[in-house]
């Protein structure tokens, strides 16, 4: 029989569960982590990640028990404050009881100690976070795999700083979302420690290990711009990311200062459908590179979601037409100026195809089957393209970077955008967001 843990004494309901509406199983109450500790290390040839997480919380109410998100590891021990502590796994949750109750607004340590083989977060959209290539190992956790490798409170809220060491053999690369702050080789292995100092969601923490050859995509400036490329895809590389900086100058101009210090884009030497951002951070797949710049609109669109998505993080994944909306519309963008389709041009095509195509959806809570679904990519950019057109150009992107300066690494709902707009416009928007994010129906283009 497996024990159980007893209740927490005056705890909350839903302790155990975030206060997302999609995914309320993963994410934890009562809680709040400011830091991430992660000393690991990882066997390439055996798939075996072992290592200690250091946690560091701050209590939102007393707890005499609380849970973290963690995959199916084994834990070999966990201490509160130094103390041994009673714990349980069960599912893809690690039951925590300390032995001594938390104080509502203490600050407490965890200290967790695990090992074992790293598999993806299983669901409906496949396998989501740690997994293997076919020499190395991408991490892609969008929106539940962060527990496929530390334990976490996974919710996209639940922004914190890290510190990530991870030891791997010395014949691979290691690209950890973060600022290396230092790599020292020691008997065949090299261990690189990272710091992410950005308040920065679990899903958006990224490792990537394989054989990669650095390549800049800039010229030396404020903002590090580098690409890890397998050597075999280098030439193809140098063209499809030739406008690179172009791109981020561009991004900037229309959404400002871009939020963090550096930008690696990473190409896996496997296929992927699809490439997925993390924090300072972009994966790709070698389908991805074709030497035609074939695939450019997706360099901007995972660019872009370092505004939307990575320093404005959702509060809640109903919210998410606010990350891919943005990222869409910046594709838009970039193609009018680079001398592409103008914006107009494209609005009016993707919006014919989902006349035709796309089911009603409600933009602002789609539901979580439908959260990725193209119809919230491209009608959130309508929506934006829509109070563009209503607001003008000289109010639209202004309202853009107030947007992105007043809530810098910070978390964002429907609600709060709606509002800020409003600011910005002298006729009311109510209707124009009633038609646009509310009702199912597709509403006119605007002219």
């Amino acid at each position: 029989m497996t024990p159980k843990l007893p209740g927490p004494r005056g705890a909350k309901p839903g302790a155990d569960h975030s206060q997302d509406s999609y995914l309320p199983e993963h994410g934890n109450g009562g809680y709040r982590v400011e830091h991430y500790d992660l000393d690991l290390e990882y066997r390439i040839t055996s798939n075996r990640l072992g290592g200690k997480a250091t946690i560091t919380a701050v209590a939102g109410q007393a707890l005499s028990r609380f849970s973290l998100d963690l995959g199916r590891f084994r834990v070999q021990d966990v201490r509160v404050d130094g103390w041994p502590a009673k714990h349980l796994q069960r599912g893809h949750k690690l039951f925590i009881k300390p032995q001594r109750p938390i104080d509502d607004g203490d600050t407490f340590r965890v200290d967790i100690r695990y090992s074992g083989t790293p598999l993806p977060i299983s669901g409906r959209w496949g396998d989501i976070g740690w997994d293997e290539l076919t020499d190395g190992v991408l991490v892609a956790s969008q929106p539940n795999g962060a527990p496929s490798w530390f334990p976490c409170d996974d919710q996209p809220a639940a922004k914190a700083t890290y510190r990530v060491a991870l030891t791997v053999a010395s014949a691979y690369a290691v690209l950890v979302t973060g600022d290396l702050v230092s790599k020292w080789r020691g008997a065949g292995a090299t261990s690189w420690v990272y710091e992410r100092r950005e308040p920065t969601s679990p899903y958006l923490m990224s490792v990537q290990i394989g054989r990669y050859e650095m390549m800049e995509l800039a010229a030396p400036g404020p903002i590090k711009q580098r690409a890890a490329i397998p050597p075999r895809l280098r030439a193809g590389a140098a063209y499809d990311l030739g406008r690179h900086d172009e791109i981020m100058a561009t991004m900037q101009r229309y959404f400002g200062p871009y939020p963090f210090k550096e930008y690696v884009l990473v190409v896996a030497d496997d296929e992927l459908d699809d490439p997925i951002e993390a924090q300072g951070m972009a994966i790709f797949g070698a389908n991805h590179i074709d030497g035609k710049r074939t695939h450019e609109r997706l360099v901007v669109h995972e660019l872009a979601h370092q505004w939307f998505g990575n320093s404005l993080t959702v509060a809640d994944w109903r919210h998410i037409w606010l990350n891919e909306g943005f990222a869409t519309y910046a594709e838009w963008l970039w193609s009018e100026v680079s001398g592409g389709l103008p914006a107009d041009t494209l609005a009016a095509q993707w919006h014919g195809y989902l006349a035709v195509s796309a089911a009603g959806i409600r933009v602002v809570d789609p539901g979580v089957d439908a959260m990725f679904d193209p119809a919230v990519y491209k009608r959130g950019a309508l929506t934006l393209h829509a109070l563009r057109k209503k607001v003008g150009a000289g109010s639209f992107f202004p309202m853009v970077r107030a947007w992105v300066a007043e809530h810098q690494h910070a978390t964002v709902t429907s609600e709060d955008f709606r509002a800020h707009a409003q600011r910005f416009s002298r006729e009311p928007l109510d209707g124009l967001f009633k038609e646009w994010l509310d009702t199912p129906a597709l509403p006119p283009l605007p002219r």
